[in-house]
């Protein structure tokens, strides 16, 4: 389809400027002034137009936890998060959807979903994600979440004696699923992409890691996973390599500029120079973090040293939200207390910059998306400014970044194809996805955890707390 958005505001380097923009063939074709009307016209008169963020990290099934796991750190997180975990890929596709719509009305148009898989239903719970993303039509790169090692693993020892379980999955088998669901569900060109994404080091044998290197270049796949989320993480990757986890994926060759890694809040000076000489992208998941009590990921010091940078809400348990502009507040005025230096400090400009290029360049594809820019992909999105909540009107990218935006999202497209319009989602039916949501839960004010319970006496030791 072809449209043309008339009389639009758009950002230039200092300023803003009104333009028409034309969209055809799913490509930005035009930006200039009083453009020839083609296709069909949408009037951008007191509207905002931005090229559309990147959701960088998510967990989409987490959404059926939101609220209700209570505030401990990622190790103990995870062990309730895993015993109450969805068991029906119907679930999946619904908070799927969910995942999308939230994104979209908070200015994403394109999701990286490290998506937890069922046990046993590994390439149905793939297949319902991919139906989701498809369904409501937002660009999608879907990194099923794969390990090699039990969840006991992924605590240092101390040298005690700890013993392991196996996994109840081999690394070949384990790679095999992964092979599978390329060949079955990687369709670029249909905006659905599927990436190489070991849950991380702390979890992951160096056959798995390098597994997924040779099925990333063989299929030109991206490569995503969580580093150094917590000091726990710290401790493990120093006793697993005796270096750092940073050099250790060096070693191996698993950064580079189609690799994205998220959280990367307990690196080094060394690490963050080894970031920006392979051209790695750190993804920032501030409200997880903070949730989570793992730390302040020193973004300053990447972005000083040329490393890429973007955001992620990461999974809706640990944050307990998908609202993009939500994540790129915190994760831009969060850091105003980790240096004195204001002139360090991330303005509003820099951070709508590094949720979308910056988005766009993790996945590699910053020369297809990204980005107001002719010849591009359109995915774009166009705000409302008389909404009320980006009133008065002063600066309306200050509005968005620092304010508290809600129903600001007017219009949306991905790939050149609207797929939000007048604030409604277009393609699926959200009055319906509410009603879904809530006849497929209950209340709950709290749960007993049994591997909680058995992890935490472990965790409080190895983290030299006092024993419980």
């Amino acid at each position: 389809m072809t449209y043309t958005i008339q009389n639009t505001l758009i950002p230039t380097e200092q300023d803003y400027k009104t333009v028409d923009v034309q969209i055809t063939d799913g490509r930005i074709t035009a930006i200039a002034p009083d453009l020839e009307p083609v296709g069909t016209i949408i009037d951008g008169h007191d509207k905002l137009l931005l090229p559309g963020f990147v959701n960088a990290h998510t967990h989409s099934s987490e959404m059926w936890q939101r609220g209700l796991i209570p505030p401990v750190p990622l190790e103990l997180w995870l062990a309730e998060l895993y015993d109450f975990a969805p068991l029906d890929p119907e679930q999946i596709y619904l908070s799927a959807v969910g995942t999308a719509v939230e994104t979209l009305l908070s200015g994403g148009t394109c999701v990286v979903d490290h998506l937890v898989l069922i046990p046993g239903k590994e390439t149905e719970t793939i297949e319902a994600a991919v139906q989701a993303y498809r369904a409501v039509g937002i660009r999608a790169y879907v990194a099923p979440l794969i390990q090699d090692e039990a969840m006991s693993a992924g605590l240092p020892t101390n040298s005690s004696n700890v013993t392991l379980e196996p996994f109840f999955r081999s690394t070949q088998a384990t790679l095999d699923l992964l092979q599978e669901a390329v060949t079955r569900f990687h369709c670029p060109e249909a905006g659905i992409n599927l990436v190489a994404a070991p849950t991380g080091v702390h979890l992951s044998t160096d056959a798995l890691l390098t597994g997924c290197i040779e099925l990333s270049e063989r299929y030109d796949l991206c490569r995503h996973t969580h580093l150094l989320e917590t000091k726990a993480q710290k401790l493990l990757s120093h006793e697993k390599y005796g270096c750092s986890a940073v050099e250790h994926l060096k070693r191996i060759g698993y950064l580079g500029s189609q690799t994205s890694l998220a959280h990367c809040v307990w690196l080094g000076n060394a690490d963050i120079e080894i970031l920006a000489e392979t051209q790695s992208t750190v993804v920032h998941n501030p409200l997880s973090n903070l949730r989570l009590g793992s730390g302040i990921a020193p973004i300053l010091k990447y972005l000083q040293a040329g490393v890429n940078v973007t955001f992620g809400c990461d999974g809706a348990a640990s944050n307990d939200s998908q609202d993009l502009l939500e994540a790129i507040k915190i994760g831009s005025i969060l850091h105003n207390v980790t240096d004195f230096d204001y002139r360090n400090w991330i303005a509003p400009r820099q951070a709508i910059q590094m949720a979308s290029l910056g988005g766009a360049t993790g996945l590699n594809a910053a020369d297809q998306f990204g980005s107001l820019t002719v010849g591009k992909k359109a995915d774009l999105v166009l705000y409302d400014l008389t909404s009320l909540s980006l009133l008065p009107r002063t600066d309306p990218i200050g509005l968005l970044v620092l304010g508290r935006p809600t129903q600001a999202v007017d219009s949306v497209w991905v790939n050149g194809k609207q797929i939000v319009s007048d604030g409604e989602i277009t393609a699926v039916n959200v009055a319906q996805l509410r009603k879904e949501l809530f006849d497929r839960s209950q209340w709950h004010s709290s749960r007993h955890s049994k591997t909680m319970y058995s992890t935490e006496a472990r965790y409080r030791e190895v983290m030299g707390l006092e024993p419980q």
